[in-house]
C-alpha cells in the first residue's frame, strides 16, 4: 500500500471549495431517468449525455472528482478523447463505481446486500492502469419494521471493508458509501439512531480489515426523516443532527466526508450542506463536501432531453448547480447564489 499516494489523491478530491460529481448511474438507472423525458435508451445517447457533462466548460472550477460507470470509462467524447483523459485535462480526478449493485439478502426479508467482490482485485488493477485514481462501493440500509438487522449491517460493512482494502492495495482511494435510505415514515431521530449504529459497525470493520483511514473518503447519507414521515425537519435541525452524529462516529483520521444526495431536491441538498459548514465551521476534524448525482444533474438532464441544440443550456444548468454546491461547501450558499445564472 502506497499511503502517501492515497493521501495525495484524497487531498485532491477534497480540494478547498470543490466536491465530487457522481455520474456513475448503471445502464438500467440511466435508462430509467431517460424514459420519462423521451430520450432514446441507447448506448449512444448515454455517451452523448456523459459527453455533455464531461465537456462542460469550467466544470473543474467546482468539481474535484467524477465517479464514472464501467461503460463510461470505455467511451469517448465527440472529439475522440477518452472520458478519463477529458476529465484529467479539465483538472478533475477520475474514479469509478465498482460494485455490482444491491441484491435481496437471503433470509433477510426487505434487506439488501451489495455484490461485486468476485474478481474485484483484477478489475481494480485494470482501472488503475486506465488512469483512474479512486473507486466507489455503495451499500444500502433500509429502515423499517424490525430492520435494519445486525446481520444486514455486518454483511454490508464487511463487503465495504474488503472492497476498501482491495482498493488501497491497487493504489485507489476507496469511497465508502453506507447509505441509510430516505424511504419510509421514520423520524429524524430514528434515522440518527440507525446511522450512528451503521457507522460504528462500518468503522470497526474497516479497522479490522486494516484499511488506512487517512486514505479513504466516507460517502454517507444526511440524517433525514423518511419521505413519508409527517414531520419534515428544518434545514438547521438536519444540519445539527447530521454533524453531531458524525462527530460521535467518524474518526478524525478520515480526511473527508462527501455526502450523497439520495433523491433530495437540488436546492434543499445545497441548503443543508451549507448549514452544516456554517454552523460547525472550525469544529469538524474532516472536510465536509458533496458527492451528488441527481442534485447536480437533474436540471441539466431535463433541459437536454436528448437534443443537441439544448446542450449549451443543459451545461449552464449543470455548472450552476455545481457552483451552488461549491458555495455550500464553503458555507457561502444563499438565495443570491441560487439566483445566479449559469453564465
Amino acid at each position: 500500500m502506497e499511503i502517501e499516494k492515497l493521501k495525495e489523491t484524497a487531498r485532491a478530491l477534497l480540494a478547498d471549495g470543490k466536491g465530487l460529481l457522481a455520474m456513475d448511474e448503471s445502464t438500467g438507472t440511466a435508462n430509467k431517468r431517460f424514459a420519462p423525458l423521451g430520450i432514446a435508451q441507447t448506448e449512444e445517447m448515454r455517451r452523448a449525455y456523459r459527453d455533455l457533462i464531461v465537456t462542460a466548460p469550467g466544470l473543474g472550477n467546482s468539481i474535484s472528482g467524477a465517479i464514472l460507470y464501467d461503460e463510461t470509462v470505455r467511451q469517448k467524447t465527440r472529439d475522440g478523447r477518452p472520458f478519463v483523459d477529458a476529465l484529467i485535462q479539465a483538472g478533475i480526478v477520475p474514479g469509478v463505481k465498482v460494485d455490482a449493485g444491491a441484491k435481496d439478502m437471503a433470509a433477510h426479508p426487505g434487506e439488501k446486500i451489495t455484490e461485486g467482490l468476485d474478481g474485484l482485485r483484477e478489475r481494480l488493477t485494470e482501472y488503475a492502469g486506465l488512469g483512474l485514481r479512486f473507486a466507489k462501493w455503495r451499500a444500502v440500509i433500509t429502515i423499517g419494521d424490525g430492520i435494519p438487522s445486525d446481520g444486514c449491517i455486518a454483511a454490508n460493512a464487511d463487503a465495504l471493508a474488503r472492497y476498501a482494502a482491495l482498493c488501497q492495495e491497487s493504489g485507489l482511494v476507496p469511497i465508502v458509501e453506507p447509505e441509510v435510505l430516505m424511504d419510509g415514515d421514520h423520524t429524524l431521530e430514528r434515522c440518527a439512531e440507525m446511522t450512528e449504529r451503521v457507522l460504528n459497525v462500518v468503522f470497526e470493520t474497516l479497522k479490522r480489515q486494516r484499511v488506512a483511514l487517512e486514505g479513504m473518503i466516507l460517502k454517507p447519507n444526511m440524517l433525514l426523516p423518511g419521505l413519508q414521515c409527517p414531520v419534515q425537519n428544518s434545514v438547521e435541525e438536519v444540519a445539527g443532527a447530521t454533524v453531531t452524529c458524525f462527530l460521535r462516529t467518524v474518526p478524525a483520521a478520515v480526511p473527508g466526508i462527501a455526502f450523497l444526495s439520495g433523491g433530495q431536491e437540488s436546492e434543499l441538498a445545497s441548503a443543508r450542506l451549507n448549514a452544516m459548514n456554517v454552523r460547525f465551521r472550525g469544529r469538524m476534524p474532516w472536510a465536509l463536501t458533496f458527492s451528488f448525482s441527481r442534485a447536480i444533474q437533474q436540471p441539466a438532464l431535463e433541459l437536454w432531453r436528448g437534443d443537441d441544440k439544448n446542450v449549451e443550456a443543459a451545461q449552464k444548468a449543470l455548472l450552476h448547480r455545481a457552483k451552488c454546491n461549491s458555495a455550500a461547501r464553503r458555507g457561502e450558499y444563499n438565495g443570491e447564489t441560487e439566483a445566479m445564472t449559469g453564465d
